[in-house]
């Protein structure tokens, strides 16, 4: 018994000091200094504020909402905007999930539902304006917090989306010692994150063990709501994009997804598995490493979501 007494104590005086990270305030995203550029100048990154009354032919131009993943930012969706501006067809709308872009305490306060908000919000703008054709795209972690607006329905009181493409959708987790954030998460306060040079300033260093305490409470949501089973809302087509190497997000999620959704007429989503070793392989900017091969999955990705 005596043996088991001292790691107790030992637990319980970690778990007290709640280690707080050494945040530098002007290269990191954790800190005060360096901000999500949309917060600064939304209407450059939401075709809300940017066209908050569009034209007729405006309303009928498709607009595709773009959320990013957990710790990361809008950049993540940057190349696409690119190629929707390039393209002159369709517009993006790369919303910041909510605690994110913010310093290192609102990324530690802020639940999945606060994550989701930024995105029903931009898609009640968008309806509200009167635009006609709005579709989602979420990557890694923003992928369950669409799906979830189908269990809740908030499309069937809203309108539903044209269109849904999941990014290397993260339903289970590559990393499988993130089950034991429960347990461990009070004794360590936060993990961290190395990022390649063109990555900094761009995502969370510091990630902290409330924010994966909520990752897990989302991604463990999303499993039992599909193994329930999940419908779209009628008139909406969705396609899962898989990286068949995924170090984050393993890729038996995209076989849930695949097994677990419907259309509204009972057919199954479509799911292409793309031969990369890349999570969120339609961001290629901030990476040390890109191939051409990893081009012309973004490029293959990016021409069917137009």
């Amino acid at each position: 018994m005596k043996k088991n007494i001292l790691p107790l104590i030992l637990i319980i005086s970690l778990a007290a000091c709640n280690p707080q990270p050494e945040i530098d305030d002007v290269t990191m995203l954790d800190g005060t200094q360096i901000n999500d550029l949309s917060l600064l100048e939304p209407a450059d990154y939401l075709v809300s504020y940017a066209l908050p009354f569009p034209t007729e032919e405006q309303k009928n131009t498709p607009v595709l909402i773009a959320a990013h993943g957990y710790s990361a930012t809008t950049f993540e969706w940057d190349e696409l905007r690119e190629y929707a501006d390039s393209k002159g067809t369709f517009l993006v709308s790369q919303v910041l999930l909510g605690g994110h872009g913010r310093d290192y305490a609102d990324f530690k306060a802020a639940s999945w539902q606060d994550w989701q908000s930024s995105i029903r919000e931009e898609y009640l703008r968008l309806r509200a304006a009167g635009f006609k054709h709005i579709s989602l795209a979420g990557s890694s972690t923003g992928a369950p917090l669409i799906v979830e607006l189908f269990t809740s329905d908030f499309f069937t009181k809203n309108g539903a989306p044209d269109e849904v493409f999941l990014i290397d959708p993260i339903v289970v987790s590559g990393n499988k010692t993130l089950v034991l954030v429960g347990l461990l998460g009070p004794v360590l306060g936060y993990t961290t994150t190395d990022l390649d040079e063109g990555e900094k300033g761009k995502w969370y260093v510091f990630r902290p063990q409330e924010s994966l305490k909520q990752l897990m409470e989302l991604i463990d949501l999303t499993r039992r709501n599909l193994q329930k089973g999940i419908t779209l809302s009628p008139g909406t087509n969705l396609t899962i994009f898989k990286s068949e190497i995924d170090r984050t997000a393993d890729p038996v999620s995209a076989v849930m997804l695949h097994k677990g959704l419907r259309t509204a007429t009972g057919q199954q989503v479509d799911i292409q598995m793309i031969p990369s070793e890349l999570h969120v392989f339609t961001r290629l900017r901030g990476r040390d490493t890109v191939t051409d091969q990893d081009r012309i999955h973004q490029a293959n990705a990016f021409a069917t979501m137009e």
